[in-house]
């Protein structure tokens, strides 16, 4: 049906793809529950976040918005003093999640995004991150936030926003990342969004994670694994059967050398297919494929007295024909491990992580557009409320996408029949839906101003934090220990 007076469609309760107002309107009572603390203004903030027309540049731009009807100092009350559960936020949105296909696992994204605090001096929890820029990426300081996303099939860079966790100065994201699946194997087994007998999830991560350290770490977890290498990554073969000479036992088997075509074997599985935008793909797979781990980086740690596991996988070699803007196609390498008995396969696991790019879009979305970069705030608390804001807001948007008429601008094209509306198209017409659903947040109630600072006082200068760096934490610790005593 459509709403009266707004040109928004409303799919009924029981349409397809279970989407409805009443869907909504439960999704925003559970957001509401999550804030804890100052919820009222924590509430409007996401809804002024969600209808503002354009990009959001700072959070107090917010309070001129009608939907947040507080003044322009709760804007910063609440990033403050307010409290957010966002361990109860992440469940009410993994309750959320569409079921995945008949025979398809759930598919999830795990991605690092830097939020940039150059020339910060009194601002807590910051670390080195590198960031992206048409002068080639630049190291400053900042906070970088792990975020966690459902993904889905169809043609729409629509993601499902999960968990966005600031890396603590030191924390690293392996052990974030891994403490993201750990809690989301459990929310997804609290909420039956899945249950034993079905396919198990498939977590998927961009280079620079240490794939074969996190499979290990999940090791008896119901949860797939699958990362891209880079392209000189050496694998190995099953070891040779022992053949009752003298000496150790080979623990490695023929070598097989990403970047050296002579040392490939031939394929277990081979699919060619053609995709519109890249052409031609050709995909070989090897199983059974380790690499000869050291005791360097994520392994550092590992007990002295064992040896260093080995976890076989299967090795995934993607060649396409082009790629858009005519760069240079090369190889992307994958390795994927599953639980026992798992069945591999390999032409759902490509398609599956060309689906990971749709990541990359809610970062950009939730930066340009609902300002996670653009706050300013001096605390690492305040800004974990501001992100759990953010996510906030997209969750609606993304619940309201089949929702919300299309109305595009004399020169956009209209959206084809049968897809959602982009985002931003979501968002441009999410504030008339918004007057027919309500808001669960209280009115405002009449409060007089406070006295203020009294006369003669002032603030007491803030104390500089300095910022995390691995290089200067090891070199103090080094000048520590020369120092002492012997």
């Amino acid at each position: 049906m459509i709403l009266p007076r707004t040109g928004c469609v409303v799919e009924s309760e029981g349409g397809a793809g279970g989407s409805g107002v009443g869907r909504l309107l439960r999704l925003r009572s559970d957001i509401y529950r999550c804030f804890t603390r100052r919820a009222d203004a924590l509430f409007e903030l996401c809804d002024a976040m969600a209808c503002a027309p354009g990009a959001v540049a700072c959070p107090v731009e917010l309070s001129l918005e009608p939907e947040f009807r507080r003044g322009h100092a709760m804007v910063y009350e609440s990033l403050a003093h307010g409290l957010v559960d966002v361990g109860r936020l992440r469940r009410v949105l993994v309750d959320r999640l569409a079921p995945a296909r008949e025979g398809e696992p759930l598919m999830f994204g795990v991605d690092v995004t830097p939020i940039p605090r150059p020339d910060c001096r009194y601002v807590d929890g910051l670390s080195m991150v590198q960031v992206r820029g048409a002068g080639g990426d630049r190291l400053m300081s900042g906070w970088p936030v792990s975020v966690l996303v459902g993904l889905c099939w169809g043609t729409s860079s629509w993601v499902d926003p999960l968990e966005a966790r600031r890396i603590r100065p030191g924390g690293g994201s392996s052990a974030t990342a891994l403490a993201q699946i750990e809690g989301l194997l459990d929310d997804l087994a609290v909420t039956g969004r899945w249950r034993a007998g079905r396919v198990a999830p498939l977590v998927m991560f961009d280079a620079g994670y240490p794939i074969v350290w996190l499979a290990h770490a999940v090791t008896g977890r119901p949860v797939q694994v699958m990362g891209r290498v880079r392209g000189d990554r050496v694998f190995y073969g099953p070891a040779p059967a022992p053949g009752g000479g003298v000496g150790r036992t080979a623990r490695h088997g023929a070598r097989f050398v990403c970047a050296d075509a002579q040392s490939h074997p031939e394929p277990d599985v081979q699919i060619t297919a053609h995709a519109e935008r890249y052409g031609r793909v050709r995909v070989r797979a090897w199983r059974g494929l380790h690499q000869a781990l050291t005791r360097n980086g994520a392994w550092s740690g590992f007990p002295a007295g064992q040896a260093l596991p080995i976890l076989p996988g299967t090795l995934i070699e993607i060649n396409v024909e082009r790629l858009p803007r005519e760069a240079h196609p090369k190889p992307v390498w994958l390795w994927h491990t599953a639980p026992e008995g798992t069945e591999t396969d390999v032409d759902l696991l490509w398609k599956a992580y060309l689906r990971r790019f749709d990541q990359e879009h809610f970062h950009r979305f939730a930066k340009t557009r609902l300002g996670l970069a653009h706050a300013r705030l001096t605390s690492a608390e305040a800004a974990d409320r501001w992100n759990a804001v953010v996510l906030a807001a997209y969750a609606q948007l993304r619940a309201a996408a089949p929702l919300v008429a299309d109305e595009p601008r004399p020169w956009q094209k209209k959206t084809a029949p049968g897809k959602l509306p982009t985002p931003c198209r979501v968002r441009a017409g999410f504030r008339r839906l918004r007057g027919h659903l309500g808001t669960p947040a209280g009115a405002v109630k009449p409060v007089r101003p406070g006295t203020g600072r009294p006369p003669g006082r002032k603030n007491p200068p803030k104390p500089r934090v300095p910022v995390y760096n691995k290089s200067d934490i090891a070199l103090m610790a080094s000048l520590a220990r020369a120092a002492s005593p012997p």
